[in-house]
């Protein structure tokens, strides 16, 4: 079996962001990259009739619904639950059916830095998640949103390692385990919601690109979305060294910088969907 059928190789040339993308899949008839994708998600070239990829903003006015074959349900849940990455949407057209793919976009560096795939406010969080407000406090301490000096009863004898917040490991060890105990329970809520999203518009695959800037060529694995949850998720969710947490091999810490500094933020490593092979 060829690199191209499981789902990873090298092309010339660079095609790292979302509207070369699109336009790569506009071209299928003639684009090499665009068919190789185009038969990983199962699809025979010969036999499509229609192909038409559009970038799909992070915002979407209700007016533009149709634009996007959306319903307004749909635009609901995509307002609630939208990514924060880059996302195309693929309509393709075989004979009289309709079918729709959702590609999650992410590039990647050649030294295997962390990617940002979420960031919301904690509240947004037990909104998706109902955790409870004592869960809720505590992890808002974590980022920040709430001071540690704000909160000297709740949080006694506690000397925070930085003023503006707590880090986890600092907190009373019943708090760690309830919060491990949490995200333990609804791993695979968290993972499906942070990776994949919900609704119509949430991600049927991931695509990642990587540049190489000397040889002038990108490097792209693209992968089914449940593959992807199954890889990232793997492993048990524990108080990182640094007194973040992790979910699997996915971080979950304290945005910091600007903008929102204190918003909880979930990361990941796309690189290692290029070692699945």
């Amino acid at each position: 079996m060829n690199k191209a059928k499981l789902g990873s190789r090298t092309a010339k040339g660079g095609f790292a962001n979302e509207k070369t993308i699109c336009k790569k899949f506009n071209n299928w008839k003639k684009d090499k990259e665009s068919q190789e994708w185009l038969e990983i998600m199962g699809y025979e070239i010969d036999k499509l009739d229609f192909v038409k990829a559009i970038q799909v903003p992070t915002r979407i006015k209700k007016e533009n619904l149709q634009k996007f074959n959306i319903s307004e349900k749909d635009y609901n849940e995509f307002v609630r639950f939208k990514k924060a990455d880059a996302q195309i949407r693929i309509m393709i057209k075989i004979g009289n059916i309709l079918k729709i793919e959702n590609l999650s976009l992410k590039k990647a560096n050649s030294n295997a830095d962390y990617n940002q795939i979420d960031k919301r406010t904690v509240d947004s969080y037990q909104g998706m998640w109902n955790f409870d407000k004592s869960l809720s406090l505590w992890l808002k301490l974590f980022t920040g949103e709430v001071t540690p000096k704000s909160q000297t009863k709740l949080i006694g004898n506690i000397k925070p390692r930085d003023k503006r917040r707590l880090f986890l490991d600092e907190m009373p060890e019943m708090i760690q385990n309830k919060i491990i105990q949490f995200f333990t329970k609804n791993k695979i809520l968290v993972v499906s919601d942070i990776l994949k999203g919900r609704g119509g518009l949430s991600a049927n695959w991931m695509l990642v690109t990587k540049y190489n800037k000397k040889e002038k060529s990108t490097s792209w694995t693209l992968q089914d979305i449940n593959i992807v949850m199954n890889l990232f998720g793997e492993g048990a969710v524990r108080i990182s060294p640094q007194g973040s947490l992790y979910i699997g091999k996915i971080t979950v810490q304290r945005k910091g910088g600007t903008p929102d500094p204190t918003k909880l933020q979930f990361k990941f490593k796309p690189c290692e969907l290029f070692n699945m092979e």
